[in-house]
């Protein structure tokens, strides 16, 4: 049997090679907002339509070229080619599973769900403002943390002035919510 296809049987779930944080936890469902959903399908479709067959008339171009073992173009081609597939298996995987929740749903409420913006208050006063949304779409440099992080699990559920407990390594933590919005529904 060709090793590629051996290769390719041991590969099959991809998540064990995600950060925890990215997988999704065993069942689970895969909840992600609309604006999301669209971005991984523009992504998928940017590299189905438009990476992937750039990248393979490089590869048949440098292929052409004569010794491929020494040739920079097809090697560094052949990489790149098996990353963009391992994206696109991913990406198709994910959006197979994905169940789109529209936050905007639950405009004007002051309970925390999916897709909430959350403003919370630590016991030392500080305050940090989150928005809770799904495991491929949360960016923690601009504010978005996953569903399943510590910080959105202890948040799930309460309303404005609720108090929930965070664990972390250091200790238990009093959180209070002090606001929670959702944004305006699109119509």
């Amino acid at each position: 049997m060709s090793k590629a296809f051996v290769r390719e049987t041991e590969r099959d779930d991809e998540d064990e090679e995600l950060p925890a944080a990215q997988r999704v936890p065993a069942g689970a469902r895969n909840y992600i907002t609309p604006q999301g959903y669209a971005r991984l399908q523009q992504e998928l479709k940017w590299l189905l339509d438009e990476e992937r067959p750039r990248v393979v008339e490089t590869v048949a171009w440098a292929a052409s070229n004569g010794d491929r073992s020494e040739n920079g173009d097809y090697l560094y081609g052949k990489k790149r080619l098996r990353e963009i597939d391992r994206r696109i298996r991913f990406l198709t995987k994910r959006l197979s599973i994905a169940e789109v929740v529209d936050p905007s749903v639950h405009h004007g409420k002051d309970q925390v769900f999916f897709g909430a913006t959350v403003t919370y208050a630590r016991a030392d006063g500080s305050e940090e403002t989150v928005t809770i949304l799904g495991i491929d779409e949360a960016d923690s440099a601009q504010g978005q943390i996953s569903w399943i992080s510590p910080v959105a699990q202890a948040l799930l559920k309460a309303r404005e002035g609720d108090e929930v407990r965070l664990r972390t390594p250091t200790g238990t933590q009093t959180l209070e919510v002090v606001r929670v919005s959702y944004p305006a529904p699109t119509r």
